[in-house]
């Protein structure tokens, strides 16, 4: 059926305008990529695999206590952008002891590590169409790196995972004057890290900067967890820029951009997300400051994430799974489809045992996988049953 507007304007199916979405929905469901969301209890018994809380601290009563008091002191939101009223000295001191602690010169909070990543790309592209900005981008990247690649409207040249002769044959080649290049630190989905000392090698060959998500590497990565960029021995050089998330390492939530002091003031003046976005929530910035200070006095949590991680990995292969290498916290376990994906996830959570499960499109290359992330806090006992129920349930092959 079709029907014709009164000022002549072509015809049209006679739908309604969002019937399309139960073709789309149709879709995932035959190739096994329906999505649920299951709220937890607070009390949920089950051992925990599945999140990122890489230290152990999101229930640590430290941690709780300083987010409970700083609500308490501040309120339940921050009322408004940074620079309106939503910065707090709450906020401005999370920022010092966050760059002291990773090496930087300065540091500015968001509400998220997505948005402190939009932020980074978008507003450190050169906008003068006479210079143009390249930004070269690592293949496996985050979707809040492509997505940030997306709106800052440079060209993107996209170049094979982990690859520093790709990443200088894209420098060397490139017509515009300025280039960034862009790439986690550790990828979500396998654990692998990326090799940034020689990316910066050939940044600095070709007068390119450097941007790092550290998502994954804050707090078990670098000396005391300082973060990949002190690994590497990157930690406050004057063209490196970090971007890290406070929902993992540190228990809580929110983002922050960490680097050269005119960096992180040029954010404050051009960055959209942090002009035009509430702050972080007080308590929020309590919890993260809270962490941080915990984990200042107890470095050795990052050396016990690496080391649960390793364990894991090393048993399952043992036992002749599909197991991936970790270089920090993430361990992943590769299965044929998603539907097997999907059934060893929910065999092992029926036996108590949370993990997550990562199908297409959030993995590039069509292999399913379990994801499983080391927590500091994990005892040999948790790490030998988790082995057993993982391998017990495995879908045969």
């Amino acid at each position: 059926m079709t029907a014709t507007d009164d000022t002549g304007g072509a015809n049209r199916t006679a739908e309604a305008p969002f019937d399309w979405l139960d073709a789309a929905a149709d879709r995932r469901r035959s190739a096994g990529l329906v999505r649920t969301l299951r709220p937890r209890p607070a009390d949920e018994a089950l051992l925990n695999l599945a999140g990122n809380d890489y230290l152990g601290l999101v229930r640590h009563p430290r941690v709780t206590r300083a987010a409970a008091d700083a609500a308490l002191r501040w309120g339940g939101g921050a009322t408004g952008s940074r620079l309106v009223t939503g910065s707090t000295e709450l906020h401005a001191e999370l920022e010092a002891e966050l760059a002291a602690f990773c090496g930087a010169e300065a540091a500015l909070v968001f509400s998220s590590g997505y948005t402190a990543n939009l932020a980074a790309l978008t507003a450190l592209v050169d906008p003068d169409p006479a210079a143009g900005t390249v930004i070269v981008s690592d293949a496996l990247n985050h979707a809040s790196l492509i997505d940030g690649c997306r709106l800052a409207r440079a060209r993107v040249a996209r170049v094979a995972h982990r690859s520093p002769d790709a990443v200088r044959a894209e420098l060397a080649a490139r017509p515009e004057r300025r280039a960034l290049l862009v790439t986690d630190s550790v990828f979500s989905v396998d654990g692998d890290a990326a090799p940034l000392a020689a990316h910066a090698a050939a940044c600095r060959d070709h007068g390119a900067a450097l941007l790092v998500d550290d998502a994954h590497g804050l707090g078990v990565l670098g000396p005391g967890g300082s973060g990949a960029l002190a690994a590497a021995g990157l930690a406050g050089a004057p063209d490196v820029v970090a971007t890290v998330t406070l929902s993992k390492s540190l228990g809580s939530q929110g983002g922050a951009v960490l680097g050269p002091r005119r960096v992180i003031e040029h954010l404050v003046q051009a960055a959209r997300t942090f002009i035009f976005d509430t702050g972080l929530a007080p308590a929020s910035v309590g919890a993260a400051l809270g962490a941080l200070r915990l984990l200042r006095e107890e470095p050795e949590r990052a050396d016990r994430a690496r080391q649960v991680a390793r364990e894991l990995s090393s048993r399952l292969a043992a036992a002749g799974l599909d197991v991936s290498v970790p270089d920090a916290a993430v361990v992943s376990v590769r299965v044929h489809s998603p539907e097997a994906a999907l059934a060893w996830a929910a065999a092992c959570r029926e036996r108590g045992l949370l993990v997550g499960c990562f199908r297409p499109p959030s993995v590039p290359d069509r292999w399913s996988r379990l994801r499983l992330t080391a927590r500091a806090d994990l005892t040999d006992d948790q790490i030998a049953r988790a082995v057993r129920l993982i391998t017990g349930t495995a879908p045969a092959r």
